[in-house]
């Protein structure tokens, strides 16, 4: 059992978090020395990730005896959305081309294959470990991985219900999920300060992201003013009185589904998805913040709404940061190791994919996150490229809810034959 962090109080941990980020956003902003060094080659984004991380894996706080993650991704995440999605152009995301949904079946195809050929992989070297009899045979745990990775909680509680893994076991597959899941998400952060780099390698052609990204930012400075302090009132209200609509037509939704149609009652169905509150949340929030990007409260981007969703998303960052215990790499070595290599067969998929159809890396971070981290991750890394690429990432993340249950069905079939099953 692990022991209680140094800090249980979530006024201190939250104290902590900001003084994380003040520290990255405070070193990042010199511009000679070390610091100016050290930030070319590390994403300021990623550090907000990694400091709370270490400080988890150092024992002094810890995400499983804290609210804040909670807090983060049900009130800020939507509010984030909200005020990003307040000056996207509709048309200039679409205009994005088909490159996008390509990249995010190329990740789910990574998923549905990865599984089952890390279990031959690792039956070579250890049998033992893709071994297992009745309710505890791996390829039933691992079939709740296959339902987080490609799509979310939901899925991953579906997958649960259907292959009836021993729920005595399961913790240790949320370790491999929360372990791997992250290691994974970190590399990608990485990747987002090299992202000119890849895609040259990749010979991809981003004029339409930086077409939209120029047009988002022309926009902000057309009607850039100083804030007061009524612009900020309202930017709050915009964004916090959505979520209130978000997250009471995500409770009315979900409650009518359940208790209407039978289908949705049964946790084993592929519908599940769309019983879940927080899949609603999301898309009530981002719904909304479309709708008055057609209004004149679009305007109010110019005294720094999307700054303010910037601040919430990386709250949320910090917070998702601080789930990931580095230590726990080497609790199961045997299903760390099935895990990662799952995720390698995924990148290179992913990879080989993003060449052939010279996709730039943008696609490649938010189709894979949109499978892999879901709706609290997918927007996370969208908007580290640009806040009003946010959107991208939702709308992609939908989809990892809607085919997550088919899919794992799929590579958990395929992992029950390599497993001999």
């Amino acid at each position: 059992m692990k022991d209680m962090p140094v800090f249980t109080n979530d006024a201190v941990v939250l104290g902590l978090l900001m003084i994380s980020l003040g520290f990255v956003f405070y070193t990042s902003s010199i511009k000679t020395g070390f610091w100016a060094k050290f930030y070319k080659i590390v994403p300021g984004v990623l550090m907000c990730y990694l400091i709370p991380a270490i400080l988890n894996s150092a024992g002094f706080i810890d995400s499983s005896v804290s609210n804040l993650y909670f807090v983060a991704s049900r009130y800020l995440l939507p509010a984030s959305l909200v005020l990003m999605t307040l000056s996207i152009d509709l048309k200039a995301i679409f205009n994005l081309g088909p490159k996008a949904l390509i990249m995010f079946f190329a990740a789910t195809l990574g998923i549905i294959i990865g599984g089952p050929i890390a279990i031959l992989l690792i039956s070579i070297v250890s049998p033992d470990t893709v071994g297992g009899a009745g309710f505890d045979a791996t390829w039933r745990g691992l079939s709740t991985l296959a339902g987080s990775w490609i799509g979310g909680g939901a899925n991953q509680a579906a997958m649960l219900e259907i292959y009836q893994y021993n729920p005595e076991k399961y913790g240790g597959m949320v370790l491999v999920d929360i372990v791997v899941a992250n290691l994974w998400m970190a590399i990608v952060l990485l990747g987002v300060g090299k992202s000119d780099r890849i895609d040259r390698w990749l010979q991809a052609d981003n004029s339409a992201i930086t077409e939209l990204k120029n047009k988002v930012s022309a926009y902000t400075e057309s009607v850039k003013r100083i804030p007061s302090l009524p612009d900020f009132i309202i930017i709050l209200a915009l964004a916090f009185g959505a979520v209130g609509i978000a997250h009471f037509g995500a409770d009315e939704i979900s409650s009518f589904l359940v208790s209407t149609f039978d289908v949705f009652q049964d946790k084993k169905s592929s519908l599940a998805s769309f019983s879940s509150e927080f899949f609603w949340m999301i898309t009530i929030a981002t719904a909304i913040g479309i709708i008055l990007s057609f209004t004149k409260f679009k305007q109010y981007e110019g005294a720094g709404a999307s700054k303010v969703g910037s601040i919430f998303i990386y709250v949320l960052v910090a917070t998702i940061g601080m789930k990931m215990d580095l230590g726990a790499v080497f609790d199961n070595p045997g299903l760390i190791a099935i895990g990662l290599v799952w995720m390698a067969i995924h990148v290179i998929i992913l990879l080989v994919t993003a060449k052939l159809i010279k996709a730039p890396y943008f696609f490649l971070a938010v189709g894979s996150q949109a499978n892999v981290g879901g709706a609290a991750s997918a927007p996370v890394v969208a908007a580290a490229f640009h806040p009003s690429l946010a959107t991208v990432g939702v709308l992609l993340a939908v989809f990892g809810y809607v085919v997550g249950t088919y899919g794992a069905i799929l590579c958990t079939i395929l992992m029950q034959l390599a497993a001999g099953g």
